[in-house]
C-alpha cells in the first residue's frame, strides 16, 4: 500500500509522466508522446524507428533483436491516443496523474492503455538488466488513432511492407480490467456495425392525421431493434456462462428529423451501434435488419457507416504454441485466466484479419472497468504487479522453440 513517506518507484513515475502528455482526441500531442517514448527506449537500449503512413500519424517501432532473428517475432502493441474527457466530472484534473493516499493513480489513459505501454517497456528493461537474451526478436509498436477506429494507424500498418518486415509471430494488445480475482484475456472481438436507418414518408401540416408518415416507420424500426436488444440482454443475464462478448448488443445512439413544430417530417433517421459476436451468421443478421425495415413500410432503407466482417479468432488450446507460451507462466504464478471475446474493438482485429494470432491482455484484476469513464484510475500496486507479470509472459513468448514452418 502506498504511503506518502515512501519513495515512488521509477516505473510509477514514468507512468505518471506519460499520463500527463495530452494525447487526447481529436488533437493528440503525438510529438510529446514520441519524444517521451523515444527517450525511454534509448535509456533502455532499444532500437527505434518511425513509420509515417498517414500525414501527421507516426507509428513508433522499438526493437530488441533476438539471437535468431529469422524466427517470427513477438509484437507488443499499444496505442498512444486517449478519448476526450469532461473535466467537470473528474475528482482530479484528468491529465494531472494524481495519486491518492490509497495509491490510485487518476488520469485519462490510466487503464486505456498507457499503463500497458509502460509495463511493456519496464518489463523489457528488467529482462535486459538481468542479462537475459532470447531467440525471438521483440518489437514494441506504438500506434496512433486507435480511439478513432485505427484507420490511420494499425489498419494501414498491417497492410504495409513495414509490418510484414517485423516477421510477426504473435501480437499482444490491450484487454480490460476485471473486478474479480480473474484476469481477462481476449482471443477475438465482436464486429462493429454502425447503421443509419432512413425512414421517409408523407409530409404536411402538424394539425393533420397524415397516413404513411416517416415517424410511424421510425417507431416501427426502433421497436423491432429494441425488442431484439431486450432478448439479447435477457439471454446474457439468464446464462452465467455467457459474457458480454458472447451476445449481440445494440444501442440507439442518435436520432434526427424534422424542421419545425408544425410540419410533419418527410424523413427521420436513427443511428444504431451493433456489436456482433463472430459466431453469428452475418448474412442472416443483415437479412434480419432488412426485414425490420420492410416491416416498417415503404421507403425505409439501411446505410452502413461501419460494417466489420472479421470473424478470425486466436486459438486458446495448448496445441497453439503461442497460447501455451502465454498462459503457462500465468498458471505457474497461480493466476486465474478467463478467456473471452472482447465486447468492443481494438487494434487486434486488424492483426487477426492479416492472418496473425493476437491476444488482448491488460493485467488488471480486482479493478473496476473504467476505460472511457470519468475518474479513470489504476492502483499503483496493480500497475507494478503487471510489470512483473509481463516479464514472465514476454520471456516465455520470446523463448518459443522453432516451429515446424520456421527456417
Amino acid at each position: 500500500m502506498y504511503s506518502a513517506s515512501q519513495t515512488e518507484d521509477p516505473a510509477t513515475s514514468l507512468f505518471r509522466e506519460y499520463l500527463k502528455i495530452q494525447t487526447v482526441q481529436p488533437d493528440p500531442d503525438y510529438d510529446g508522446a514520441m519524444n517521451f517514448l523515444t527517450r525511454v527506449a534509448e535509456d533502455i537500449g532499444l532500437e527505434s524507428k518511425k513509420i509515417e503512413l498517414s500525414s501527421g500519424r507516426v507509428i513508433l517501432v522499438l526493437t530488441w533483436r533476438g539471437t535468431e532473428p529469422q524466427l517470427r517475432s513477438v509484437i507488443l502493441n499499444s496505442h498512444m491516443d486517449v478519448v476526450p474527457v469532461f473535466e467537470e466530472s473528474w475528482m482530479y484534473p484528468p491529465f494531472s496523474a494524481h495519486k491518492d493516499k490509497a495509491g490510485n493513480i487518476y488520469g485519462r489513459g490510466a487503464q486505456d492503455m498507457k499503463c500497458v505501454s509502460i509495463q511493456y517497456l519496464e518489463a523489457v528493461r528488467r529482462l535486459k538488466s538481468m542479462g537475459r537474451c532470447f531467440p525471438r526478436t521483440i518489437h514494441l509498436t506504438l500506434v496512433p488513432d486507435e480511439e478513432m477506429g485505427g484507420k490511420t494507424g494499425m489498419e494501414l500498418f498491417v497492410k504495409h511492407p513495414a509490418f510484414q518486415a517485423l516477421n510477426p509471430g504473435i501480437a499482444l494488445d490491450e484487454g480490460l480490467a476485471n473486478p474479480s480475482e480473474e484476469f481477462s484475456v481476449f482471443y477475438g472481438e465482436r464486429c462493429c456495425w454502425r447503421v443509419t436507418v432512413h425512414c421517409r414518408g408523407d409530409t404536411g401540416h402538424g394539425s393533420r392525421l397524415i397516413e404513411d408518415t416517416a415517424a410511424a416507420k421510425f417507431y416501427s424500426v426502433i421497436s423491432s431493434v429494441l425488442d431484439f436488444r431486450e432478448k439479447e440482454r435477457n439471454r446474457l443475464l439468464s446464462d452465467p456462462n455467457l459474457t458480454l462478448g458472447d451476445v449481440t448488443s445494440v444501442n440507439l445512439t442518435r436520432v434526427s428529423g424534422g424542421v419545425a413544430h408544425n410540419i410533419v417530417p418527410s424523413e427521420m433517421k436513427a443511428d444504431f451501434d451493433f456489436r456482433i459476436p463472430y459466431t453469428v451468421d452475418f448474412k442472416e443478421f443483415e437479412h434480419q435488419l432488412e426485414s425490420w425495415c420492410r416491416a416498417a413500410g415503404e421507403n425505409v432503407t439501411l446505410e452502413f457507416y461501419t460494417k466489420t466482417m472479421i470473424q478470425k479468432v486466436t486459438s486458446t488450446n495448448d496445441s497453439n504454441p503461442w497460447w501455451k507460451a502465454f498462459s503457462t507462466p500465468l498458471k505457474e504464478m497461480g493466476l486465474k485466466l478467463k478467456p473471452e471475446i472482447f465486447p468492443a474493438g481494438t487494434d487486434s482485429r486488424f492483426v487477426r484479419e492479416a492472418g496473425f494470432p493476437a491476444l488482448g491482455f491488460s493485467p488488471m484484476n480486482n479493478t473496476p472497468i473504467l476505460l472511457h469513464d470519468h475518474n479513470e484510475y489504476l492502483n499503483e500496486d496493480i500497475f507494478l504487479r503487471g510489470i512483473h507479470i509481463y516479464t514472465h509472459i514476454i520471456s516465455s513468448l520470446a523463448s518459443v522453440p522453432h516451429l515446424a514452418d520456421e527456417p
